[in-house]
């Protein structure tokens, strides 16, 4: 397995065409790297485009101390940067959206490529092949999938070895541990875990009084409805109990509790302030017992709602 430390996920600095505090994030992901964050995660959808713009920028001067993660797979216009809708993992596709990561990342070479989603329509074979030639061209280093399923993540792993499984995974997310879990550790896969505090929800700091605005896509899942926060708010009060026990923040708690399940799972989180990004970096010091982890799944929460709407759920876990 390749090691992938405390990465921090980029996307929230460009899901709009615009990136008002533009220098502000720049700042938070140089101020990053300079207390040991050496892995960064972005994609060609975000924005789309002004986000891997943004990164390039600011890792530009370290670019050989650190790797960068980028995707494809969304069915993105090449040429304008309109995001057309549904997914596109045509081989042409990838190679041009790869082409376009390394021109906005300001770099030659992508550390870790992921398939973005499942592409139903393109044979998984077709689009492994297609990254080994890139990884043979020297453009790509890695090869990793996001959301897939087990029989995707087997059949692309035979065409082209996948070092990582970037998947949705937290205490309120536990999908993976059905099916995925199982395959990756079988085959010497990582886990890179992204919204591992229930994007936002475990902090503590949202309750269905919480207003979203028109940028913000959680307004749109039905896991963050009033009524769905309402009725999750029992795990948030779980984890802040057990957090007194130790001087911990829900965050702190919700993120010791992933880095306790498996050493090759690793918290993909994201933060605009640098308060709290070093107040994540602290669940490092905090080591759940047992009888922690037992009393959280003792416990057996239901979470109401689902991550995603509709259209996204079809595409995860293909």
């Amino acid at each position: 397995m390749v090691e992938i430390p405390r990465p921090p996920l980029c996307m929230g600095y460009g899901k709009s065409r615009d990136i008002p505090d533009r220098p502000e994030m720049i700042a938070l992901l140089r101020s990053a790297f300079e207390r040991g964050m050496d892995f960064f995660d972005t994609a060609e959808v975000y924005g789309p485009w002004t986000n891997e713009e943004m990164v390039g920028e600011a890792l530009a001067p370290m670019r050989q101390e650190v790797k960068i993660a980028t995707k494809f797979g969304w069915n993105i216009d090449q040429s304008t940067g309109e995001h057309l809708g549904g997914v596109n993992s045509r081989p042409k596709q990838i190679r041009s959206a790869v082409e376009g990561s390394l021109r906005r990342l300001g770099t030659d070479y992508i550390d870790l490529c992921y398939q973005h989603r499942v592409d139903p329509d393109v044979p998984m074979e077709d689009v492994a092949g297609t990254v080994k030639d890139l990884i043979d061209e020297g453009k790509v280093l890695h090869f990793g999938l996001s959301e897939a399923g087990a029989n995707s993540i087997r059949r692309a792993n035979a065409e082209q070895p996948v070092v990582a499984l970037q998947s949705e995974y937290s205490l309120w997310t536990r999908d993976p541990e059905k099916e995925v879990l199982t395959v990756l550790e079988e085959l010497g896969i990582g886990l890179v875990a992204f919204s591992p505090l229930g994007k936002g929800f475990l902090t503590g700091k949202l309750d269905g009084s919480t207003s979203f605005n028109e940028f913000d896509t959680r307004r749109n899942f039905p896991r963050f409805s009033k009524e769905a926060m309402a009725a999750n708010k029992a795990l948030v009060e779980l984890i802040h109990a057990i957090g007194d026990k130790y001087g911990a923040t829900p965050a702190q708690v919700a993120l010791a509790w992933l880095l306790a399940q498996k050493p090759w799972i690793i918290p993909l989180f994201g933060t605009r302030k640098l308060e709290r990004y070093e107040e994540n970096v602290g669940a490092l010091a905090v080591s759940l017992s047992a009888d922690d982890c037992e009393e959280i799944e003792a416990a057996n929460i239901k979470i109401e709602g689902a991550r995603y709407p509709d259209a996204l759920m079809k595409l995860s876990y293909l």
